[in-house]
């Protein structure tokens, strides 16, 4: 059985305090994005629980690590009839990259091994399970637009109508360290008294530029100036909103859908289109 697991992008992203279970309150909204990796589960006879192979982008870290694997073991503990399997993720996402495709692979392992073999679980049940894997997982198993509040977990579905505009991600290959970017990052008191943003992101896009703020871009864009000159072209380009997504380092641009668009970005970039 073939999932498309796809990525989203942060439409705003503020950070409002540290918890003290370390973690840090947010405020943004996930949107779901057409750029997807591909994966595939089939039961095996094999006496290894999982054989897991992948192709497309190199994954980063230990085998053993991938949330794919952690997602089937974690179901597997809860309902042992689940029988061993082989796995296969074609990676087009880029990692590391503020994308949630990793977060993404192992939401639709769950949802894949769910329905292969006819769990019966429910979505609230996927979300609980989700939610041990990471912090954005649970976004996944919603996979439509919605705010994200707490440490991203809360999730409210909300409605954004970018119907009319085309995407373009670009990707710089730089790998952001997430911990690294909280390092760098001044809170800002005032996030607490500035309109929410849902409240934000219902009024037209054109004004977005002037309130839709992403908080990593300042600590980040001084670590690595390249990743804002990207979003200056993007804006060069005709955008009318654009953002670094996540902690980076993607860099995102929405624009009218009519517009013909000539991308002129270095050779070494991930460059992608979408229609919204």
């Amino acid at each position: 059985m073939l999932l498309f697991p796809n990525c989203k992008i942060n439409l705003g992203l503020r950070i409002l305090n540290k918890r003290k279970d370390g973690y840090h309150n947010i405020e943004t909204v996930f949107y779901p994005v057409p750029l997807k990796d591909v994966l595939e589960i089939i039961p095996s006879t094999d006496i290894t629980p999982i054989n897991f192979s992948s192709s497309g982008l190199l994954i980063d870290g230990e085998t053993e690590n991938n949330l794919c694997i952690k997602a089937y073991q974690l179901l597997r503990a809860g309902f042992p009839q689940i029988p061993a399997v082989k796995m296969h993720l074609h990676k087009a996402i880029p990692m590391g990259a503020g994308l949630g495709g990793g977060s993404a692979d192992a939401a639709f392992t769950l949802q894949l091994i769910n329905r292969q073999f006819n769990l019966n679980l429910s979505t609230t049940q996927l979300i609980n399970y989700a939610l041990q894997l990471g912090s954005d997982c649970a976004f996944f198993i919603l996979n439509t637009p919605c705010t994200g509040t707490g440490r991203g977990e809360i999730l409210e579905q909300i409605a954004v109508d970018l119907s009319g505009h085309q995407l373009i991600l670009v990707n710089p290959g730089i790998h952001v360290n997430t911990g690294q970017a909280f390092a760098a990052l001044t809170l800002n008191p005032e996030n607490h008294n500035l309109p929410s943003l849902k409240d934000i992101i219902k009024q037209p896009i054109f004004t977005w530029q002037n309130h839709l703020k992403n908080d990593f871009e300042e600590p980040v864009f001084k670590l690595y100036p390249s990743i804002k000159e990207i979003k200056e072209s993007l804006y060069k380009m005709g955008a009318v909103y654009a953002s670094m997504s996540g902690s980076g380092s993607t860099v995102y641009g929405i624009f009218k859908k009519q517009l013909h668009l000539q991308i002129n970005f270095n050779s070494t970039y991930s460059v992608s289109k979408h229609s919204l």
